[in-house]
């Protein structure tokens, strides 16, 4: 039997974001092991992960930041699991598990090494532009620096959005030697999100993401403010929770918000269903992602989508079929894009009814993890896994209109 391990950094991750993939190496017979940090032996995520039949091991790994100390810790503790579990397949995905996860399977001789690049993080969508060298083109230069020796030791890379793909391949990040494919996000349960019947009352926007600045939660703040002077009866809904990373919004900030009365602000969600059920339009102005979750779940339950024209987020929206894109950091063209729904309240049942079809299509879990095993040798792919002429189809009928 084969031996996989799955590395994280986030230790709900494995349930929310992988474990539909978990159950289907599970299902294909494979010997599933997960490796992250905070999975004590009385934590949830732990016990709904060994509910599953994953043996999980904790790590120490600190999430953000590079002391040189806690990161070589990390090195250790998981070369020391590799060779005593002896895997077959490792995957990693996030910065930390990518690097120090594909150099520790390569020191230990695992046969099969691949990494999902899920997103660039803070070192890349970061301005480090400037005259003199700053702390945050340091840390940039070390992350670059870290991928292009670590990528080396894969079999395969897999990203979740063209552009990230490019964008290593242009750097140097990524050899000409190692093979890459892109594969649709993380994928949607289509079931565990249905359709919900359109919302009630005045229009109502939704923004969830952990409360960072290249989220876009400042502009988004900003657009409601815009909106709200003229149109006070529309509500604007933000869920999420401040992160421990550098680009964090401050407690400060988002009290300030609630303070305000603009901001309907729903604290971290444990289930984001009723909140989308209780919105019209979904609202994403990230600076970057690999493929964001919240806004597939969203579309998966039949909700209208603004984002913005940046990678892993314009592969979402084919306008306007299903929502609108806006510039990165313009608030402004946020909130135009937020009255054309107020004005046109006949666009948001319409658009939403895309979004789901579009979910079917391109974003069902199932496919997309098909398409995962099959790229790994551990599966057939799913039939109708490739959907690039669907939203080819999209774009041609109607065309792309950018705010």
């Amino acid at each position: 039997m084969k031996r996989f391990l799955m590395i994280a950094s986030y230790a709900d991750s494995l349930i929310h974001f992988r474990g539909h993939l978990l159950d289907s190496l599970i299902a294909n017979g494979i010997e599933v092991h997960a490796a992250s940090p905070d999975v004590a032996f009385d934590n949830i995520w732990r016990r709904q992960l060994e509910e599953k039949g994953v043996t999980v091991h904790e790590i120490g790994m600190q999430r953000t930041g590079m002391n040189p100390l806690v990161d070589l810790r990390t090195f250790a503790e998981l070369y020391r699991l590799m060779r005593r579990i002896q895997p077959d397949i490792v995957m990693g995905y996030t910065i930390k598990p990518v690097i120090y996860g594909t150099l520790c399977a390569w020191m230990s001789r695992v046969p099969r090494r691949f990494v999902l690049i899920t997103g660039l993080g803070y070192a890349f969508t970061t301005d480090v532009s400037g005259r003199w060298f700053s702390k945050r083109q340091g840390l940039l230069w070390v992350v670059r620096c870290l991928y292009r020796v670590a990528l080396r030791g894969t079999h395969k890379v897999f990203f979740q959005n063209p552009d990230d793909q490019v964008l290593f391949r242009q750097l140097k990040l990524l050899s000409a030697k190692i093979p890459s494919h892109v594969v649709n996000g993380s994928g949607v349960d289509l079931d565990q999100y249905a359709v919900a019947p359109q919302a009630k009352g005045p229009v109502r926007f939704l923004m969830i993401a952990r409360l960072l600045g290249d989220k876009g939660v400042r502009e988004y703040v900003n657009a409601a403010q815009q909106v709200h002077r003229t149109h006070p009866q529309v509500t604007f809904a933000l869920a999420g929770w401040i992160d421990n990373n550098p680009d964090a919004i401050s407690q400060q900030e988002l009290d300030d918000w609630i303070a305000e009365g603009t901001v309907d602000y729903l604290g971290c969600l444990d289930d984001v269903r009723p909140a989308i059920a209780a919105c019209h339009v979904y609202v994403l102005p990230s600076y970057r992602e690999g493929t964001p979750r919240t806004v597939l779940e969203a579309m998966a339950m039949g909700r209208a989508v603004i984002t913005s024209d940046a990678p892993g987020c314009r592969e979402t929206v084919s306008e306007p079929a299903n929502g609108y894109l806006v510039p990165v950091r313009d608030a402004s063209r946020l909130a135009e894009a937020m009255r054309r729904f107020i004005d046109n309240p006949e666009l948001i049942g319409a658009m939403g009814r895309q979004s789901r079809e579009v979910a079917e299509a391109k974003y069902d879990v199932n496919k997309v993890n098909a398409d995962l095993l099959e790229q790994m040798g551990m599966g057939a792919k799913a039939e109708g896994c490739r959907v690039e002429p669907v939203q080819s189809e999209l774009r041609g009928v109607y065309g792309k209109t950018t705010l």
